[in-house]
């Protein structure tokens, strides 16, 4: 899962949306530098992240991406389930996307009262000005983001390859997800 898939399991748990976002940015135990709920938020992510690597619907789903894409199908599907919910968003919140997505900026801002990492400064600041959580609708916005993450190192050069195959599956993914995303739902309730 991705971001939008995050901040919306938090929200379904009533757990800290800043926490669920900070989730990839922080290593280690977070309990000597945030709050408890804070702490909380992480730990789902983590859960949820554990959780969506280890389901078998996942594994099945990565066997699609062959060759050297394989290795880079985790970072593909996360992008490709934060679509499948904001595509059919309605199914799964009762707001809208977009008021939704607002409301958890709000949030988020109104946590901030502490020092986050830098990286996560950056990168949140640009996905709220950039909208970046609505734009995950459309599948060009999803390639977009694998192409610009490709570029990051020239290690990661393979993963624009994967759009390829997102396209190529798009039905059997989609499906895919709506077996798996459910369940992650149902499992982040009762962690």
């Amino acid at each position: 899962m991705n971001y939008l898939a995050h901040l919306h399991i938090a929200s379904y748990c009533q757990s800290s949306l800043l926490g669920n976002l900070l989730g990839d940015f922080v290593k280690g135990d977070p309990a000597s530098r945030f709050t408890p709920s804070i702490v909380q938020g992480i730990k789902l992510h983590r859960y949820v992240d554990s959780m969506t690597d280890g389901h078998d619907q996942v594994r099945i789903a990565k066997q699609l991406f062959l060759g050297r894409r394989r290795r880079f199908s985790g970072i593909a599907l996360d992008m490709f389930w934060d679509h499948c919910l904001a595509l059919e968003w309605q199914q799964y919140h009762q707001s809208n996307l977009s008021d939704f997505c607002q409301k958890a900026e709000y949030k988020v801002r109104e946590e901030c009262d502490q020092v986050l990492p830098e990286r996560f400064m950056v990168v949140t600041e640009a996905m709220w000005k950039g909208r970046w959580l609505e734009s995950y609708q459309s599948m060009e916005n999803i390639h977009l983001a694998l192409q610009r993450m490709s570029t990051r190192s020239p290690r990661m050069a393979e993963l624009v390859s994967c759009s390829d195959t997102l396209d190529l599956h798009y039905d059997c993914l989609k499906s895919i997800f709506h077996v798996l995303y459910p369940e992650i739902l149902n499992a982040s309730k009762r962690f």
